[in-house]
């Protein structure tokens, strides 16, 4: 809850459409409270014709830092007057910071927080260099994911698609920092024959599974969404015992994924650490603070999952 506004409380939020669903107010607010900032964090629609007008409007306002959204990732990086390098490899903006010198800085924060829970995971001497990872999807959230695999170190990452093109033109736009990728074939209709090997046989060789697909999200009406699963049967009995299976997913807690793959003696992880990792990492930014409180901003976004 946002409290104590005044006529000196700063400005920050999140661009999206539709952005009522979002976590990012709850977890923000969190985190402002503790820290004792005059900030109050808003969730802000935007529609795809008004996002220029509404960027160039916040700075003029003084708005501390935006979060970005869905469907606006791709087009605000038009918008900022710089970007930084991991901003241009992932292709997408998630954060605008503000700059000294005026205008956004973009850049995405999306793979620190897809890392963070990984890192804690793999802590030791070897970590998860040596090991294998499957991303299954090749849009937006993969692209992030991907870059983060690389940081790690992986011996070798594969990604799944089901439309050979778009997988193929993935992999492309990907070889210049990720010149080792492999294409899986998923699905009937997919790459299967075409491109790479099967999913089952890519399965059975990760040590680590990334869902990057929305296959499984609970959706507002469609009560069976939640049964959804990315993996068929066969797929999931491939998973290897001690492997760790990563849903980007966070409603529901857990996925279905999640629940078969924990069945199986997987280790599991689901997208609210990244949502709360991703906007930690924001904050760091915006406020130049060195630590942020994530566990205030863990508690505001599960207090607002189940409120």
């Amino acid at each position: 809850m946002i409290q104590g506004i005044s006529g000196s409380t700063a400005l920050a939020g999140v661009l999206g459409d539709p952005v009522r669903h979002s976590l990012s107010p709850a977890m923000h607010n969190a985190a402002l409270a503790e820290l004792g900032l005059d900030w109050a964090y808003l969730a802000l629609p935007v529609a795809p014709a008004d996002l220029a007008t509404v960027v160039r409007a916040l700075e003029a306002l003084d708005c501390r830092g935006l979060s970005v959204t869905l469907p606006h990732k791709h087009a605000v990086a038009a918008l900022a007057a710089e970007l930084t390098p991991l901003a241009r490899r992932i292709g997408a903006v998630n954060t605008l910071v503000r700059r000294p010198e005026g205008g956004w800085l973009g850049t995405n924060t999306d793979m620190e927080g897809f890392l963070a829970p990984l890192r804690e995971e793999g802590a030791g001497a070897e970590g998860w260099q040596g090991r294998t990872a499957l991303v299954l999807g090749c849009g937006g959230s993969a692209r992030a994911v991907v870059a983060g695999l690389v940081e790690l170190g992986l011996e070798r990452i594969q990604v799944a698609g089901r439309r050979e093109a778009a997988l193929a033109a993935f992999l492309e736009s990907c070889r210049e920092w990720a010149p080792e990728l492999e294409a899986v074939a998923w699905g009937e209709d997919g790459v299967a024959g075409v491109l790479g090997t099967a999913l089952e046989t890519a399965v059975a060789a990760s040590d680590l599974v990334v869902n990057t697909t929305p296959v499984g999200m609970a959706r507002g009406g469609d009560p069976g969404a939640s049964d959804a699963c990315p993996l068929t049967a066969a797929e999931l009995e491939r998973l290897a015992a001690g492997a760790t299976v990563y849903d980007l997913i966070y409603v529901p807690r857990p996925t279905a994924l999640l629940r078969q793959a924990a069945a199986r003696g997987c280790r599991t992880v689901d997208g609210l650490e990244m949502l709360v990792q991703q906007g930690a990492a924001s904050l760091r930014l915006w406020s130049d603070l060195a630590e942020v409180p994530v566990a205030a901003m863990r508690r505001g976004a599960l207090a607002q999952l189940v409120g």
